[in-house]
C-alpha cells in the first residue's frame, strides 16, 4: 500500500506541474501584445513570441497593434449656413502604447469611435455648405489632427480621417443646381461682353488705320466687292463710302437752299 502511494504521488505531481506549465505558456504573433498585470498591478508588455505567465499570480490582456479601419456612423450636421447634411467617415488608427490603451481608457475603440463622431460634428458645423464640399481635404486634416491631439493621452495614434459622403435632401440639391446654371450664365455674360469690348477696341484701331490712308480704304472696298461678287446670290448690294453719302448730301443742302 505504501509502495502504491510512493509511485502515484509523484506521477500526481508530474502531471500538476504539466498543466501550471501548460497553462502559464503564452504564444503571440508579430502583431499583438501582452498587456500584463502581476497580482492586478500592471508589471509591463510582453511579446510578440512566446513567453511564460504564472498561474493565478499574473493575467494578460491582448492589444492588437495593426491599423484599424472604423466607420464612424452618419451623422446629423448643421452648417454655419444653417444647412443640414449627412455625413460619414472613415477613421485610420492603430496603437502605439498597449499598456495605456488598457489602462486610460475602459474601451478604447468604443471611446475613439465615440470621440470621432462628436469631433465630425464639431469641426464641420464650423463651416459653410461650399466649404464642406470644396475643401474636404482641408476637413479632413483637421480632424484627424484634433482627434490625433486628443488620443495620444490613450497611447493611440489616428493616422487618417476621410470623409466618405456629404448627402443633401433633395430641395438642396436642386437649390445647388440652380446656382451652379446662374454661375455659367454670369460666366458666359462676362465672356461675350469681354469679346465685345475687344472687337470694338480693335474696331476703333482699325477705322483710325483706314482713316489716315485713304488709298487703304480702296482696297477694303474693292476686297468687299470680291467677296460679294464670289457669293452665289441674286441680289448685290454696292456700299457707297461714308464721305460719298457726305458730300452727296452737303450738295443737295445747298441746291435746296437756292431754289427756295
Amino acid at each position: 500500500m505504501i509502495g502504491q502511494f510512493d509511485v502515484t504521488l509523484p506521477l500526481v505531481i508530474i502531471v500538476f506541474a504539466g498543466i501550471v506549465l501548460f497553462s502559464s505558456v503564452r504564444v503571440l504573433r508579430e502583431y499583438e501584445r501582452a498587456v500584463v498585470y502581476t497580482l492586478g498591478r500592471f508589471s509591463g508588455i510582453s511579446g510578440p513570441g512566446f513567453f511564460l505567465l504564472v498561474p493565478y499570480v499574473q493575467q494578460m490582456r491582448r492589444v492588437d497593434m495593426r491599423t484599424l479601419v472604423h466607420d464612424v456612423p452618419e451623422q446629423d450636421v448643421i452648417s454655419r449656413d444653417n444647412v443640414s447634411v449627412k455625413v460619414n467617415a472613415v477613421l485610420y488608427y492603430r496603437v502605439v502604447d498597449a499598456g495605456r490603451a488598457i489602462n486610460q481608457v475602459e474601451n478604447y475603440i468604443m471611446a475613439t469611435s465615440q470621440l470621432a463622431q462628436t469631433t465630425l460634428r464639431s469641426v464641420l458645423g464650423k463651416h459653410e455648405l461650399d466649404e464642406m464640399l470644396a475643401e474636404r481635404q482641408k476637413l479632413n486634416s483637421d480632424i484627424q489632427e484634433i482627434l490625433d491631439a486628443q488620443t495620444e493621452n490613450w497611447g493611440i495614434k489616428v493616422a487618417n480621417v476621410e470623409i466618405k459622403h456629404i448627402d443633401l435632401n433633395e430641395n438642396m440639391i436642386r437649390a445647388i443646381a440652380k446656382q451652379a446654371e446662374a454661375e455659367r450664365i454670369r460666366r458666359a455674360k462676362v465672356i461675350n461682353a469681354e469679346g465685345e469690348r475687344q472687337a470694338a477696341e480693335q474696331l476703333v484701331r482699325a477705322a483710325h488705320i483706314l482713316a489716315g490712308e485713304p488709298r487703304a480704304m480702296e482696297l477694303r472696298y474693292l476686297s468687299a466687292m470680291q467677296d460679294i461678287a464670289g457669293d452665289r446670290t441674286s441680289t448685290i448690294l454696292f456700299p457707297l463710302p461714308v464721305d460719298l453719302l457726305s458730300t452727296l448730301t452737303r450738295t443737295a443742302g445747298r441746291g435746296g437752299g437756292v431754289t427756295e
